[in-house]
């Protein structure tokens, strides 16, 4: 099994179009009825029969990239496979690293069935050590790179091409989280997750973050992730030189707060469509966009409807 394919050459870093998944686990809970404690979905790794529901989440966006002809970024089931809600959960260290290389050898496994002509790329997933959308307390540096070692090397070891670190809240664990990779020599996809207002939870700009995180040790580039567009199309909207670091956008597709979603008990799922012409118009914001796929309340119909609005067509009529 070829491992670390495009470890030295990610796709995305050119010209490149890629897609990825949606909200996978607001899809596990709310149209798959599957009960996700602490919202960990690497918990279904324990059973073959959960492995396989993984999979099948997992076909439904590859075979839109194969209908857009495009590749596609296969992220791990991960975000919350990190030792603080390890223990929670019951995990010790060894089991909290083969359910990471586990969910790495769907990503495998699913790659070796279906790359064909476009790259599929192998990501581990980080998340953030405390709740995605606010903070209990904030990391420094050190503190970030010293707690997210562990998962990575994880990862390093079992040949991901790259690292997806989602969801952060702020710039200190972004920070960490980013010496860590480097010092695995794994590149990072580093997403901010954003307020109504555009900001980080702490109140930071999105541009400011980015400058800070490139100032200590730059990730290979930068995402925006579980927001909706209409929260953050302001804040990229002056052309500004950082805007040239995002190529990736994993937005919610709901219009509600982060406050307002953690109280939700149904899913607001938004307009598939409207959320694919709203994807269009951040790609003329973003000049490096390279990189679509979805985050809470989203699924394989606003993925598909966001490929359609945004990735070249290349087939031959």
């Amino acid at each position: 099994m070829t491992k670390a394919k495009y470890r030295a050459h990610l796709p995305q870093m050119g010209d490149t179009y890629m897609l990825t998944d949606g909200g996978l686990e607001t899809t596990l809970i709310f149209h798959n009825g599957i009960d996700l404690p602490y919202f960990a979905a690497f918990d279904l790794l324990r059973s073959d029969q959960s492995r396989q529901t993984l999979k099948d989440y997992y076909t439904q966006y590859i075979q839109i990239a194969g209908r857009q002809d495009t590749g596609f970024i296969l992220e791990s089931a991960t975000w919350r496979a990190s030792s603080d809600w390890g223990d929670l959960m019951g995990y010790d260290a060894a089991a909290l690293d083969r359910a990471n290389r586990a969910a790495i050898e769907i990503l495998f496994e699913l790659r070796d069935a279906h790359e064909e002509t476009h790259p599929f790329v192998i990501s581990g997933n980080i998340g953030p050590r405390g709740d995605g959308y606010s903070p209990e307390a904030l990391m420094t540096p050190a503190e970030a790179q010293d707690y997210h070692t562990a998962q990575i090397a994880t990862f390093r070891g079992a040949g991901v091409d790259m690292l997806g670190a989602v969801t952060m809240t702020h710039s200190g664990e972004a920070r960490g989280i980013a010496r860590a990779a480097a010092a695995e020599g794994v590149p990072l996809a580093l997403a901010f997750t954003l307020e109504t207002d555009g900001r980080l939870p702490t109140g930071q700009t999105l541009g400011d973050a980015i400058v800070e995180v490139d100032a200590d040790t730059a990730p290979a580039y930068y995402m925006i992730n579980c927001a909706h567009p209409d929260h953050f199309r302001e804040a990229i909207a002056g052309g500004q030189h950082w805007t040239s670091r995002i190529r990736g956008v994993r937005a919610n597709a709901s219009r509600m707060s982060h406050a307002e979603l953690d109280e939700a008990e149904e899913l607001d799922d938004g307009n598939p469509v409207e959320l694919g012409i709203l994807h269009a118009e951040l790609k003329g914001l973003l000049p490096s966009l390279r990189v679509f796929g979805g985050c809470c309340g989203t699924d394989h119909r606003h993925v598909d409807q966001i490929a359609q609005c945004c990735v070249p067509v290349t087939k031959a009529a």
